[in-house]
């Protein structure tokens, strides 16, 4: 640290030590200025510039200290000065502090925390550097943190100096106006009674209401900023287009369509979506066949002498399809037109916040919902561009099933389909560049799926980086690298299934300036608003999870912020968020796992409770797994739940309901569940873990009351 940054700490150390070893706080209170209102009205009669001066140059100090005290100065100012002259001491005063606590901030904090934390604020400083005036303003019209806050944590922004002066200025003086006129009505009471004046009451109630106020006009300023560019309709064809039809989109429709507005779902390809064509329900169909497929192979363990299963993969196949067909008639054009949905199939295109186009058609709305879902991710590996290769969208094409398959991907995607394709015997390596398969979930969930998956005859080749693909004397090579060494892989068919990528070009987004995530999502806040205020985005295009059911969550806060946002919106929800992996064994999980919890330095308590004490898992043959609970140290609260194991994706759903609800593991012990069921495991967790806080102390008086009662 810098000679001149010691000095300067020196220097406000001793103040702020000062003001506090001196008791100097006391003058800064409401009843000892109240006390002394009379004689300051006086004096400032008899001396108004040196009174004026001196309210001024305390207020500064007290400001640029971050010291308490500047909002009773305020009130007292009013009372002293009046509301004109009161609120330009003020205006000014609390100004010119707040810039000097903003530069004392920067000079001593901001190079020190870029240094250690550069990397992590980048979006930050990108977005300051880019709206910092904006937000600033917002953050002085609606003040959900202290201005003293605000002061210190912008001097460590790249915001200029001149514009948080000045924006500063503009932005606290409606609350300055707000706070001096409250000011003006305390000077005025002379007994308790006073407190009671309707003027006072009415101070005290737009104090009250201005965060509100504030908020709408902010909310205003920044929509006309954003669509001033774009003529608006005198009339409106539609209350809302929906771009996309798969959950996110089927579900922000449908509601819009129960509240009676006029809605349009636009769909280019199929409805349904990826969830219904080529995501879950296929995947699920075909994780069912190879599941009966590896049961069979298990018939000694169910009291068979033998048990086998012809095949023909055409005929699996069939029977997924079949599968998507039987489902289809659930998201149809058919079911949604007799909802009230306008249902238009062609591709969109958005001409404007309020224009749609599509098939040669304009349609006014007055709000767009983008749920145009996401699509597999390809990585650039060099010669992948050249081999015939599948993702989970044209998997579904297969008819024949490959000799040698190569999975890219130990994620949720590759680990599902890897088993099955492995199930139906092919030989499946699958090539993780992590150095454990489900790289998010606890080391111990890792190691349970890929010792099953040894098992069952897959490759695991974990740790492994995908470098080239390569095609010799008639063969297809992976040539992937471990620890400096690279190792080829051959293969008849590779499935790439490192991740998914949103939908965000192609419909109108990059022409209007919609703003793009670093995830590559479409960039939104918490009403789901993109920097459009009346174009809403869900579902995968929008992020952090790309699951059905999350689609589905996020698409009710698109629909009703988007329907009736005019009267109130709604922040959305992702506190409870569920998942799980169909591979055998399931993996489920909702809130935090150990690791996380770990990395994020949260402190909990783990409970453990091993299926293969279950008596359903052991009737059943599947005694295997764990389920483990994470809990807030001493009590029964539930920050996480992992299952793993059989219809851990079901069982899940319990801890879901405690999160949600705000019900602990106590009242999951005191509640029935069947005997024998999986369920039961629910239950014994949440008894382990009574048992480990079981009231010793009270439990050895508990002893010699029934040994007294025994007449021992």
């Amino acid at each position: 640290m810098s000679r001149k940054r010691i000095v300067m700490l020196l220097v406000l150390a001793v103040l702020i030590a000062g003001f506090f070893t001196f008791d100097l706080g006391q003058y800064l209170t409401l009843e000892y200025l109240k006390s002394q209102q009379a004689l300051l009205e006086s004096y400032r009669h008899t001396h108004p510039l040196q009174t004026a001066a001196l309210f001024f140059l305390v207020y500064v100090v007290v400001t640029a200290l971050s010291l308490p005290g500047a909002a009773v100065m305020t009130l007292v100012v009013g009372a002293v000065f009046g509301l004109f002259w009161g609120t330009v001491l003020v205006s000014f005063a609390s100004t010119l502090g707040a810039t000097l606590a903003f530069l004392i901030s920067r000079f001593l904090l901001r190079d020190l925390v870029q240094d250690k934390f550069g990397d992590k604020l980048k979006a930050i400083n990108r977005g300051v550097e880019k709206d910092g005036a904006f937000y600033l303003f917002g953050l002085r019209l609606v003040p959900l943190f202290p201005f003293f806050v605000i002061n210190l944590v912008m001097g460590l922004t790249p915001l200029k100096t001149l514009t948080f002066a000045w924006v500063s200025q503009v932005g606290m003086l409606l609350g300055t106006l707000v706070y001096v006129n409250a000011g003006t009505q305390l000077g005025q009471i002379e007994a308790l009674s006073g407190i009671l004046s309707p003027d006072l009451v009415l101070s005290f109630v737009l104090l009250g209401v201005f965060p509100i106020i504030a908020r709408r006009i902010l909310e205003g300023i920044k929509a006309r900023k954003a669509l001033r560019a774009y003529p608006k309709p005198a009339r409106f064809d539609r209350n809302l287009v929906v771009i996309g039809a798969g959950s996110a989109g089927l579900v922000s429709a449908y509601i819009a369509a129960a509240v009676k507005a006029k809605v349009t779902l636009i769909e280019k390809h199929r409805m349904g979506g990826d969830c219904l064509n080529t995501g879950c329900v296929p995947s699920k169909a075909l994780i069912r066949s190879a599941r009966f497929l590896a049961q069979t192979r298990r018939a000694k363990e169910f009291g068979f002498r033998s048990a086998s299963a012809k095949f023909d993969f055409a005929e699996i196949m069939q029977r997924v399809q079949g599968v998507v067909k039987q489902v289809e008639p659930h998201d149809s054009v058919e079911r949604y037109s007799g909802l009230g949905v306008e249902v238009i199939e062609g591709e969109a295109m958005i001409k404007s916040p309020y224009e749609v186009e599509v098939n040669g058609q304009t349609l006014t709305t007055r709000s767009i919902v983008v749920a145009t879902g996401a699509r597999p991710f390809v990585p650039p590996i060099p010669g992948l561009d050249q081999i015939d290769f599948l993702t989970s969208d044209n998997l579904w094409q297969l008819r024949e099933l490959p000799q040698r398959l190569l999975v890219l991907g130990g994620g949720p995607i590759g680990c599902e389909l890897a088993q099955c394709f492995a199930r139906f015997g092919a030989r499946v390596t699958l090539v993780e560049m992590a150095p454990r398969l489900m790289i998010r979930e606890d080391s111990e969930v890792s190691e349970a799926v890929a010792q099953q998956f040894l098992r069952e005859g897959v490759d695991l080749r974990l740790g492994h980086t995908a470098k080239a693909f390569l095609q010799r004397d008639g063969e297809q090579i992976l040539v992937a690298e471990r620890d400096g060494e690279e190792h080829e892989v051959s293969f008849d068919k590779v499935l790439v299934a490192v991740g998914r990528v949103a939908n965000t070009r192609g419909f109108g987004l990059e022409a209007l300036g919609v703003r793009i995530s670093e995830r590559r999502t479409v960039e939104a806040n918490e009403f789901l608003q993109t920097n459009y205020p009346n174009i809403y985005v869900c579902g995968d295009v929008a992020g952090p999870y790309q699951f059905t059911h999350t689609a589905a969550h996020q698409a009710w806060y698109a629909a009703v912020n988007a329907l009736f946002g005019v009267f109130r919106k709604f922040r959305v929800d992702y506190s409870v968020i569920p998942f799980a992996t169909f591979t055998d064994p399931e993996v489920a999980r909702v809130g935090l796992n150990e690791q996380e919890a770990k990395e994020g330095g949260v402190a909990c308590e783990v409970t453990r409770y091993e299926l293969d004490d279950l008596d359903r898992a052991i009737a059943d043959g599947e005694a295997r797994g764990f389920v483990k609970v994470l809990t807030v140290p001493g009590k029964d609260r539930i920050l996480g739940a992992t299952i793993v194991g059989e219809h851990a994706g079901d069982l899940i759903a319990e801890f879901v309901a405690a999160m949600r609800h705000g019900f602990g593991l106590n009242k999951i012990l005191g509640t029935i569940h069947i005997y024998p069921t999986w369920s039961e495991a629910n239950k014994f967790t949440a008894g382990n873990w009574k048992r480990a806080h079981a009231p010793k102390k009270l439990l050895r008086w508990v002893e010699r009351y029934h040994a007294w009662r025994r007449g021992s």
